[in-house]
């Protein structure tokens, strides 16, 4: 990697670690559904004139289903779903689960794709998987917190984002291979908007939110989903697949940081530990840490 990637790689991980703590900022006062759609939204106001600029309209038009439900799997039901997450869980906590998407898309595409597993790859899935129930297991609490949502709640919300990530992962392999990266990006933020759009209405907060939690979800939206993606694709056409996928190893620990100096956020070794085998878990079904050892 050049200096250059190697400036963007710490870029990414370090707004992509900020996403949970703009996530913690905003989720109170908007609440889950209009806080995931103002994200969306924003960005796809940010992308789609990029997309637009860059002539790549045509391939939106084309590709729009295969987007659409990209954009509903990827973006708006694991938006939500953080969000809901947000109102319980730690910022390092959250960026922990988030780690475990390519465990399961792994699983994922063994069990549809038909990807064949190495073994080294398979003790990976068995590593992430027993680093998400150590980690998990101090968290059955369901007896709601401060905003109304349980620890047990907020860590199957993690999970269940994590596994649409995983899905949404394949969908895009299966769907849409070769199709310009800013048009996916793009159009899958305008059909999550278009998705969130009614449910946001419905559940608008009575209590507009305060200045603070707007600047929160705005720089959610336009920093860590419309920046973020631009820089992300950016890195993955020139420096592949796997050395853009290290980033997930970066955002942990970037969420850590900003957990702690925004809000006081104390990590346990309990969470340290649960984070490293987690890690451990996903550079293995990866993979990453097989290509790397050879």
């Amino acid at each position: 990697m050049t200096r250059r990637d190697t400036v963007d790689l710490l870029l990414l991980a370090a707004i992509w670690g900020a996403s949970f703590l703009f996530m913690r900022l905003g989720a109170a006062e908007f609440g889950p559904v209009a806080l995931a759609f103002v994200r969306v939204a924003g960005a796809a106001a940010l992308l789609l004139p990029l997309m637009l600029l860059r002539c790549q309209g045509a391939a939106w038009r084309t590709h729009g289903r295969a987007i659409a439900g990209v954009g509903l799997v990827n973006s708006a039901l694991p938006f939500l779903l953080y969000a809901v997450a947000a109102l319980a869980l730690t910022t390092a906590l959250m960026s922990v689960f988030n780690a475990t998407a390519s465990i399961w898309g792994a699983l994922i595409a063994w069990l549809w794709l038909k990807e064949r597993l190495s073994p080294l790859r398979w003790l990976g899935l068995a590593v992430g998987v027993a680093g998400v129930v150590f980690l998990s297991w101090g968290k059955a609490d369901l007896r709601p917190g401060e905003h109304g949502v349980s620890a047990a709640v907020g860590v199957a919300a993690c999970l269940a984002a994590t596994w649409l990530y995983g899905l949404g992962a394949n969908l895009s392999r299966r769907w849409l291979q070769g199709v310009p990266s800013l048009a996916v990006a793009a159009g899958s933020q305008a059909a999550a908007a278009v998705a969130l759009a009614v449910p946001a209405v419905l559940w608008w907060p009575a209590v507009n939110p305060g200045a603070g939690a707007w600047a929160a979800a705005l720089a959610l939206s336009l920093l860590c989903t419309g920046l973020a993606y631009i820089l992300y694709f950016r890195l993955l056409a020139r420096t592949g697949a796997a050395k853009a996928m290290s980033v997930t190893f970066l955002i942990p620990v970037f969420a850590l940081l900003w957990g702690y100096v925004a809000l006081g956020e104390q990590p346990t070794g309990t969470m340290l530990a649960g984070c490293a085998v987690i890690l451990l878990g996903t550079a293995l079904a990866t993979g990453l840490l097989g290509r790397r050892a050879g």
